[in-house]
């Protein structure tokens, strides 16, 4: 299949890319706008790959969309491009609502009108809302988002429900439990506290920090969007989940632990508004349905991810201090090498 990933430059898609490289032959397309959290440096090593593409582009773009699935012959979309952190989307909801809604409207559109024959939205667990101390979220489980972030989730999950049932578009709804491992951005909890760990710098716990969230190694999750992607059933939703329930200031505890580091650096800060503070979910539709298991148990995973950090210190020191984005300045801004172009080899 000629296969495009959007948002693929991200953490998830960045690993996506690299999972559909290695084990299948499918060609891939990645069109990433490159934002924040998008970077090119998540694919070193792929540049040259006679089965990948780069395009520069944002999903909103509608007619960048509909000629990239045309010139490429698209035949499946695996749309993880989005807007993605909460604490951004409780400061400015804007440009929440216009990537990960519009953006998934228009990219919906013009796939249908191309004849893609798959469509893979990755989607998030935040969807369903915050749980008490019991119970797990299933496919079945009410939308109840509580950020804009997990409401513009949930609004893009809908309009694919609507473009199954209204047009036939076969459509295959993921939602994931929290991701981890290489490439994450470092705003993100696990990044994050590591950075500042071993940069000496406060560990900074929203609230009590006893929020709990359920963990999930990132090559586990690729392995379920691809599964979804080639065997999923048309206008089904999958839950996708690691199984590891962790309060966050146990994870931080066990993170400086495995740095060698003591607790003091911990500093307790005002909870965010909002704050969810359960969520865990049930796989077994996937498991059932797909095969699908996790395969990386909890403590491997983050055993691999810390000594990842460790080893890969200069790409999070420049994206902690921007230079990361003095690049695409370089290479897409105005006077640019790319200047004007819609893509890069």
């Amino acid at each position: 299949m000629n296969i495009l990933v959007t948002g693929g430059a991200g953490f998830i898609g960045s690993n996506h890319v690299r999972f559909l490289l290695a084990n299948a032959e499918d060609r891939v397309v990645n069109l990433d706008l490159l934002t924040y959290a998008g970077n090119l440096e998540n694919l070193a090593g792929c540049e040259d790959h006679p089965r990948y593409r780069f395009v520069r582009g944002d999903v909103r773009d509608r007619a960048l969309v509909r000629g990239l699935l045309a010139d490429e012959g698209i035949d499946a979309v695996v749309h993880f491009a989005a807007e993605s952190h909460v604490d951004r989307s409780v400061e400015g909801p804007e440009i929440f609502v216009t990537t990960n809604v519009l953006g998934t409207e228009i990219l919906l559109e013009e796939s249908r009108a191309a004849g893609v024959q798959r469509f893979v939205m990755v989607s998030t667990d935040e969807v369903y809302g915050s749980l008490g101390s019991e119970g797990l979220f299933t496919e079945r489980t009410p939308l109840a988002p509580n950020s804009p972030y997990a409401a513009s989730k949930a609004a893009a999950d809908l309009l694919c429900r609507a473009f199954h049932h209204t047009f036939g578009f076969p459509v295959v709804v993921t939602r994931c439990s929290n991701n981890y491992g290489p490439y994450q951005f470092p705003e993100k909890l696990i990044p994050l506290m590591i950075a500042n760990a071993l940069e000496g710098k406060a560990l900074p716990v929203y609230g009590d920090g006893l929020q709990v969230r359920d963990w999930l190694f990132v090559e586990d999750h690729c392995r379920a969007v691809d599964l979804a992607l080639r065997h999923g059933r048309p206008g089904a939703v999958y839950n996708i989940g690691g199984g590891n329930e962790m309060r966050n200031l146990d994870l931080v505890k066990l993170l400086l632990d495995r740095l060698g580091l003591g607790h003091d650096l911990i500093t307790f800060v005002a909870d965010r508004p909002g704050h969810d503070r359960r969520y865990a979910i049930d796989a077994s539709c996937i498991a059932a349905e797909l095969g699908w298991a996790p395969t990386v148990d909890f403590a491997t995973g983050m055993a691999r991810t810390v000594d990842w950090y460790l080893a890969n210190r200069p790409w999070w020191e420049k994206i902690r201090s921007g230079r990361y984005t003095q690049y695409y300045a370089q290479m897409y801004g105005p006077g640019g090498r790319h200047a004007g172009a819609d893509g890069s080899r």
